[in-house]
């Protein structure tokens, strides 16, 4: 009887264990791309607002929304693509199209004027979509959802980014800056 409880205790014990290993095989650190992005140039993509500025152009100068196909529509040249463009390449896609036949010499500014949203799923109070501000990181995201729910993991969180064109998820910490765009998934602790 006694060996056959030892050998039920030695059962359960490796059973838990390999329990263990199974939950953290599903570790995924974040890629070294995460952190790259993060030192790059803002790339514009669906959601963002531009504001175009065209000096002694009060017609054209407006707030301007890149749709779901990447392009803002402006006036009198029509759809110009913004996707995956910084600001300083879509004002020279803009003063280009101007130039060809419209203005002599386009003097164009561009802005971001707000930044596509968010979203913060998970264990946090109220998940959602939730607008970006400059300097965010994963702490303040989850703040502006309400905080951690009671079982949340307070530690670190799952980000999905799009990378040049592809979609990456990792895990960061919760110190870690985010991006526009991005979503922020916060997982239940374990004990």
């Amino acid at each position: 009887m006694r060996v056959q409880l030892r050998s039920f205790v030695m059962r359960g014990l490796t059973a838990a264990a390999l329990l263990a290993l199974a939950a953290c095989s599903g570790y995924r650190p974040a890629p070294p791309a995460f952190h790259e992005a993060i030192n790059q140039p803002y790339t514009l993509d669906a959601g963002d607002q531009v504001r175009v500025t065209v000096f002694d152009q009060a017609d054209l100068t407006n707030a301007y929304a890149v749709d779901q196909s990447g392009y803002i529509s402006f006036p009198l040249v029509g759809a110009v693509p913004a996707r995956g463009r910084t600001v300083h390449q879509l004002e020279s896609a803009i003063a280009t199209e101007l130039r060809q036949g419209f203005l002599r010499n386009p003097d164009v500014s561009v802005q971001v004027e707000t930044y596509r949203p968010i979203f913060v799923m998970g264990e946090v109070g109220a998940a959602g979509q939730y607008s970006y501000v400059p300097g965010m990181t994963v702490q303040t995201a989850i703040a502006s959802a309400g905080g951690f729910s009671a079982r949340a993991n307070q530690a670190n969180a799952d980000i999905t980014r799009h990378i040049n064109g592809r979609v990456m998820t990792g895990r960061v910490l919760i110190s870690d800056p985010i991006l526009p765009g991005d979503t922020i998934y916060v997982r239940e602790r374990l004990f």
